[in-house]
């Protein structure tokens, strides 16, 4: 029994101080603009396939082997990983500025955000009984799970980058079947979110 509950408790509990976790959350922030580039770059014969194939390889450590034709396999990938880039940008930067966010509730209203009236806030009406649940559940509580919900993304972003970039093509038609949904879910995700802000 012990071993079991510290072979599960000991990952989570290294998971966000390991470089594994921030290798990955820089690939999520790196995506987009790297998308954005290649898009073009892709369209005038440009490099664009390596270059996206460098940056899974350096942050996430997947090698890809390069394609036969790779002119159009780099825009497929640029243009279908979009979505999915926007997604895993956005998720990797709420979900990571609520961890500082909220260790530092006191703190918010030096930064113009909210009153710093704690009667009516989560876990008030104490100053802190506020500060402690903002602290336990929106800062460790997104310590320990933001990697998590960056392994995840970055799983799904060296799939699509393995099926469009490498020898075994996945298709563009699969590969969007495989971004849009996980978009759709972070779409959706983000109207309570943004309502919030």
């Amino acid at each position: 029994m012990d071993r079991t509950f510290s072979s599960v408790v000991v990952p989570v509990l290294r998971a966000p101080f390991s470089s594994r976790t921030w290798r990955e959350a820089g690939y999520l922030l790196a995506a987009l603009p790297v998308a954005l580039v290649c898009i073009p770059l892709a369209l005038v014969g440009g490099p664009a396939g390596r270059i996206q194939r460098d940056l899974v390889a350096r942050l996430l450590g997947r090698r890809i082997e390069p394609p036969k034709d790779g002119r159009l396999a780099a825009l497929a990938h640029a243009v279908l990983s979009l979505p999915l880039a926007v997604a895993g940008l956005a998720v990797t930067v709420y979900g990571w500025s609520l961890v500082p966010l909220n260790l530092g509730w006191p703190l918010r209203p030096l930064l113009g955000m909210g009153t710093g009236d704690y009667s009516d806030a989560w876990g008030g009406p104490t100053f802190a009984g506020a500060w402690a649940l903002h602290a336990l559940v929106g800062g460790v509580g997104f310590l320990l799970l933001m990697p998590w919900i960056g392994r995840g993304l970055t799983a799904l972003q060296g799939r699509l980058a393995a099926g469009l970039l490498g020898p075994r093509r996945i298709g563009p038609g699969r590969a969007a079947l495989l971004a849009l949904p996980v978009t759709a879910v972070a779409a959706v995700v983000a109207v309570p979110i943004v309502h919030q802000l």
